[in-house]
């Protein structure tokens, strides 16, 4: 006799209670899924991580006080295993990096509809990365990769992971032990190099072309 699987147990952390009562009504409608915890900030849904076993965090991006691309970073290093689906009403590419380089493996707009949502929660439930199809699509049109990036220096690869996980360029120099001329520097030939705008968009470049 097979044993039905057991639900993918969630923690909401949401501030507006309106949004997170939503929430949970819509989850509650899936029976493979089971709310175990709810928090109005990160600093809350980090204590409810300690009291709960948690397969699934469902994450507000803007919380008061913690933000939750900062948040999703403590989740994942206090909880390897708990995945992160961040909720946001943004697009923005900057935040969809800063997502991603937090951890979190979805990115979902609240103005989805459920289907999206419950789509979001159980690819992430496997570990698997996951778009609202708004914002990958966002994302494509924004940010094309050049199909010749010049190669990069070592030097560069170590400023530019620093750079993805946002340092300033103060940071870096202190973390690579060279001056902060010599990090702006290399900074403006990364960004040549990747045929990059702005640190945001070379980061995500580079992210897509498997460079970091």
């Amino acid at each position: 006799m097979t044993h039905p699987e057991p639900p993918t147990r969630l923690l909401l952390v949401e501030d507006h209670d309106l949004t997170r009562l939503g929430l949970r009504a819509l989850l509650g409608t899936q029976p493979d899924f089971q709310v175990v915890a709810e928090a109005r900030t990160a600093e809350e849904g980090l204590e409810q991580l300690a009291r709960f076993e948690v397969d699934v965090v469902l994450m507000d991006i803007n919380l008061p006080g913690m933000d939750g691309i900062q948040a999703a970073t403590e989740v994942r290093a206090a909880r390897p295993g708990t995945q992160v689906v961040m909720l946001t009403a943004s697009n923005r590419r900057d935040q969809i990096f800063a997502a991603l380089a937090s951890g979190a493996v979805a990115y979902c707009l609240k103005s989805s509809a459920p289907t999206v949502l419950y789509q979001a929660v159980r690819s992430a439930a496997t570990g698997a990365v996951f778009f609202d199809p708004d914002s990958a699509q966002h994302l494509l049109h924004t940010v094309q990769t050049s199909p010749t990036l010049s190669p990069l220096s070592e030097r560069d690869m170590a400023i530019l992971r620093l750079v993805a996980d946002g340092q300033a360029n103060r940071d870096i120099a202190a973390t690579l032990g060279i001056s902060v001329g010599l990090v702006k520097k290399h900074i403006g030939e990364i960004l040549e190099k990747l045929q990059a705008t702005d640190r945001t968009q070379a980061a995500i470049k580079a992210f897509r072309a498997g460079l970091i």
